[in-house]
């Protein structure tokens, strides 16, 4: 019993050593890993390595890694920085002569995640002064202020988010509308739900108050676009409590925030005074352009040059930020 529990004692000793030897190897392994990865990318900050699989010694004897798991954080990429990247490569063949020379490796398959932070790119393109979040698993919405004939508006968009390359993701900006809190809202472009309308907080002063109101009765246009009878609204250009009559229906007011004025003021310029409206803000807002509000709302990123072997492969928007994932086979690591 004595030699069998000596025996045991030094089993257990000898087993304990080899694990502690061969954590310390992963230790050192995984260090090593880190510092080639930040100085290759020129990064700022280490990343991460864990190499798994057990026992790790046998496996570089074999020239060949189960799994390493990677993440990389702040990778500059174009306009807008990767807040982190993830990745996942498995078997690993390393090249070199073992144990101390590993000259690089090839990766038979990696899958990964690049992750861009909402926060990051609403400090980083502040310039524009534009607020990006999630609108959808696939858009982004971009709200950003400008000023306008000495007016600050607001834009709003909707940004698809979209892969053009298997190494670039970017965005196409559509549903735009400019807003003046209290009094317009402007949607440029010719299509349906497009023009110019009043808010409802001015529409509902107008309607208060009769010069106003006449002023926009007065026109044949409006007048059609309300779908009141032109009966009616005669009557009501003559007579006061007639016209407090027609504005007074509950449904008056919303149906006058839903008149496109684009037209309407361009045919009648005098209307706009009439009605409180600045002429220079609506010549302004209707001489905006799509093209040129879509250029102050829209991003992108690129993968760093040194990822070019690695494959986009689908992207989905969530609350803090995009996801993008990607993958890659038979990646060389170093010198092969």
């Amino acid at each position: 019993m004595p030699r069998a529990f000596k025996f045991l004692l030094a089993f257990l000793f000898l087993a304990g050593f080899l694990v502690l030897a061969d954590r310390w190897a992963v230790m050192y392994a995984e260090k090593k890993a880190e510092q080639e990865i930040q100085g290759e990318l020129r990064l700022a900050a280490a990343p991460q390595v864990d190499i798994h699989g057990f026992p790790f010694l046998t496996q570089v004897l074999d020239k060949r890694l189960e799994r390493v798991d990677v993440t990389v954080p702040h990778v500059p990429a174009d306009r807008i920085s990767l807040a982190k990247v993830r990745a996942s490569a498995s078997d690993i063949r390393l090249t070199g002569n073992l144990p101390r020379d590993i000259r690089g490796a090839v990766i038979g398959g990696l899958d990964g995640e690049v992750e861009l932070s909402f926060d990051d790119m609403n400090r980083e393109l502040a310039a524009s002064q534009v607020k990006f979040s999630r609108q959808s698993d696939d858009a982004v919405k971009a709200d950003s202020k400008l000023t306008v004939a000495g007016w600050e508006v607001h834009v709003q968009a909707r940004a698809q988010v979209r892969i053009v390359s298997s190494s670039e993701l970017a965005t196409d900006i559509g549903d735009m509308s400019v807003d003046v809190p209290g009094v317009v809202a402007y949607r440029p472009g010719k299509g349906d739900g497009e023009g110019l309308v009043l808010h409802r907080e001015l529409a509902e002063r107008i309607s208060k108050d009769a010069a106003r109101i006449k002023a926009l009765l007065s026109v044949p246009a409006v007048v059609e676009r309300l779908g009141v009878p032109e009966d009616d609204v005669a009557l009501a250009l003559e007579d006061e409590e007639k016209l407090h009559e027609l504005t007074g229906a509950p449904r008056f007011v919303e149906r006058l925030t839903r008149v496109n004025l684009v037209d309407v003021v361009v045919d009648h310029p005098w209307l706009l005074e009439r009605i409180g409206l600045d002429p220079k803000l609506v010549t302004a807002l209707t001489h905006l352009r799509p093209p040129e509000l879509s250029d102050r709302l829209s991003f992108s990123f690129k993968l760093p040059k040194e990822a070019r072997e690695l494959q986009l492969r689908g992207v989905k928007v969530q609350e803090g930020g995009i996801l993008a994932s990607l993958s890659g086979a038979e990646l060389a690591v170093g010198r092969t």
